[in-house]
């Protein structure tokens, strides 16, 4: 689940905080940074027993409801929702029930939480058409939630501000854990039924030697990947730069030089969309240029082993030139 993009993020922010913080020890630092990740893993699970927790919710007020229809002579409440056939499957989920008897991170504490949501979802559109449909294959029942997920859950304000309370890693994680959510609901399979298979957190043992040698490497070589910065910088006052841009690149350098397989282009493309989320509203374009003309200077010096062909034309960058 925590793929590379989750991955740079972390290294960004880590990296910062390693140049703010006076005791700058790595070793602790790449601790934190493999932490921090592993609480993404855990809000990844989190928000799937929110699911779960919302039917639970569901089947308490059905189950008040059918008492009171009893006593009173009434119309029984439908129990559709409260048994919906997917949300059922991931309750009874071997893994996510591994996961919250090893975590003890449950939504008990958060009651109130789940209940509004459980308001906004019964007067939901997607709600009331399932309730009074007469489908009730299981395809039909995931898609419900898959449609719930992503218009009361994926941006939820409200939501957001509770799980930054509950964790300061979650800060910037849900948008990205939110899609794992959402893959995750849509690869269910009945046949799977409580051995259904939810995402790993990590792809490969390769991804998470990525974090690691990623972040190493950007620390054991800061000088020299400055030293690149300042050279390229030469028709900017590189001391003037954002320092958020300059941490930014200084880890695409280091994914450049220490991470073989992954082409410039992407590398550049990474970077360039990070400093738009973290640093300032001109740092993208200085950002591109300068990892742009890094880059090459790479490439033509045989400091890494990779194509040019893929970046843009020369006439197009707006930077100076490296000292060969």
């Amino acid at each position: 689940m925590i793929n590379r993009e989750l991955i740079r993020i972390k290294v960004v922010q880590l990296t910062y905080a390693y140049y703010q913080n006076g005791n700058k020890n790595i070793d602790t630092a790449e601790k934190e940074l493999l932490f921090s990740l592993s609480k993404s893993y855990d809000l990844y699970n989190y928000l799937l027993q929110l699911i779960v927790a919302i039917t639970k919710e569901e089947r308490r007020r059905v189950e008040i409801a059918t008492q009171r229809a009893e006593r009173e002579g009434t119309e029984v409440p439908s129990q559709k929702f409260a048994y919906n056939k997917f949300a059922v499957q991931l309750e009874e989920n071997k893994m996510l029930n591994e996961f919250v008897e090893n975590q003890k991170l449950t939504w008990d504490n958060d009651i109130e939480v789940v209940r509004k949501l459980c308001n906004q979802i019964e007067q939901s559109e997607a709600y009331l058409d399932y309730m009074s449909s007469e489908d009730n294959d299981y395809e039909t029942e995931r898609e419900l939630w898959r449609k719930l997920y992503k218009q009361l859950i994926q941006e939820n304000e409200e939501l957001d501000a509770v799980l930054e309370e509950k964790s300061l890693y979650w800060n910037d994680d849900k948008e990205i854990v939110d899609t794992f959510v959402l893959k995750t609901i849509k690869r269910f399979d009945p046949a799977n039924m409580a051995d259904q298979e939810l995402l790993p957190e990590y792809k490969d043992e390769e991804d998470r030697e990525f974090a690691r040698k990623l972040f190493r490497a950007t620390i054991l070589n800061a000088e020299q990947y400055q030293r690149y910065m300042s050279d390229a910088s030469r028709n900017w006052d590189f001391s003037r730069l954002a320092y958020m841009d300059v941490v930014i690149m200084q880890i695409a350098i280091a994914e450049m030089v220490s991470i073989p397989n992954i082409p410039l282009s992407v590398t550049i493309n990474e970077y360039v969309e990070l400093a738009k989320l973290y640093s300032t509203s001109r740092s993208s374009g200085y950002v591109n240029g300068m990892l742009d003309t890094i880059g090459r200077y790479l490439v033509e010096t045989g400091k890494v082993l990779k194509s040019t062909a893929d970046l843009h034309p020369r006439h197009n960058r707006h930077d100076g030139g490296l000292r060969r």
